[in-house]
């Protein structure tokens, strides 16, 4: 009777790790792991995973850039040459990677675009698109935002690296729109949606304009990131510290990635594009930081 008793104590031993370890990757399913995390990613870059149970599991990716580190410098996506739109839709870390840069985020949202289901979607690596907001690059503006019923916030930022909402400068060097202002003058925009929950993408900065925040928040994977609503995003991103921030475009778009340490492009997220998790979707523009390291 002792031997059964030690024998069940033994399986008991072995089986207990087996059951966490498979219950931890049945709800990672190789994501990054819902604990939080505070790291610095590189000169002027400290990274914060962002996890909350309640009142919905949200698991939101942050980047806390300091904009006056040496040798940095921003990049919205250069025009392509390409019949039928102004770019051809790549991935964030597509993006990253043709242009040798440390940190990629997903921009603004454009046209054409649909997904049907995981084989009927538009577009793919390379489909002519255009953003549907104001867009510039290196003082090149190559879309102007007037085909979009509702006119789309937009952040300038100028050679000197400083960067500004909404107002348009006379020399515009630097641009990207984006989906809507979540907060002005340091206040939450009121009545901002407090109920659908989607992954999302913001960009906010500080009073002075020193401190950028890059946020991601993974969404539609139950059991690991519902998302966040816009009025939670706004939340988030005013605890952060943020006077101005904008919400990018969402979805299965969201995505945002760094450069590894092998010259590679690493996802910090957990993007989904037609409900798979770890899918990257071709984008329009992108928002990316070169870092002189």
């Amino acid at each position: 009777m002792r031997s059964k008793k030690k024998i069940n104590v033994l399986w008991g031993i072995i089986l207990i790790p087996i059951l966490l370890t498979g219950g931890y990757f049945f709800i990672t399913g190789g994501r990054p792991a819902p604990v939080p995390v505070k790291k610095e990613l590189m000169d002027g870059v400290t990274y914060h995973r962002m996890v909350r149970y309640l009142p919905h599991s949200m698991v939101a990716h942050v980047l806390v850039i300091d904009t006056k580190t040496k040798g940095m410098q921003f990049l919205v996506t250069p025009r392509d040459e390409v019949e039928g739109g102004a770019l051809k839709a790549r991935t964030t870390s597509q993006f990253l990677d043709e242009y040798g840069l440390q940190i990629a985020i997903n921009g603004d949202g454009f046209f054409p675009w649909w997904s049907r289901t995981p084989v009927d979607y538009y577009p793919h690596e390379g489909d002519p698109v255009t953003p549907n907001g104001l867009t510039a690059s290196g003082g090149k503006v190559y879309a102007d935002g007037l085909q979009d019923i509702k006119p789309e916030p937009t952040i300038y930022i100028n050679r000197r690296n400083a960067l500004t909402f909404i107002r348009q400068p006379s020399n515009i060097f630097q641009a990207i729109s984006g989906d809507r202002m979540l907060i002005l003058a340091g206040e939450i925009v009121p009545d901002l949606d407090d109920a659908v929950l989607q992954p999302r993408t913001a960009i906010g900065v500080n009073r002075n304009g020193r401190w950028l925040y890059l946020v991601v928040v993974d969404g539609r994977q139950p059991f690991y990131s519902n998302g966040a609503t816009y009025q939670e995003l706004a939340e988030l991103l005013k605890d952060l510290g943020a006077q101005f921030a904008m919400a990018l475009d969402g979805g299965g778009s969201s995505t945002m990635v760094i450069e590894g340490e092998n010259g590679e492009p690493v996802i910090l997220n957990s993007p989904i594009d037609s409900y798979i998790p770890g899918r990257e979707r071709p984008v329009a523009n992108h928002f990316g930081i070169y870092i002189n390291q």
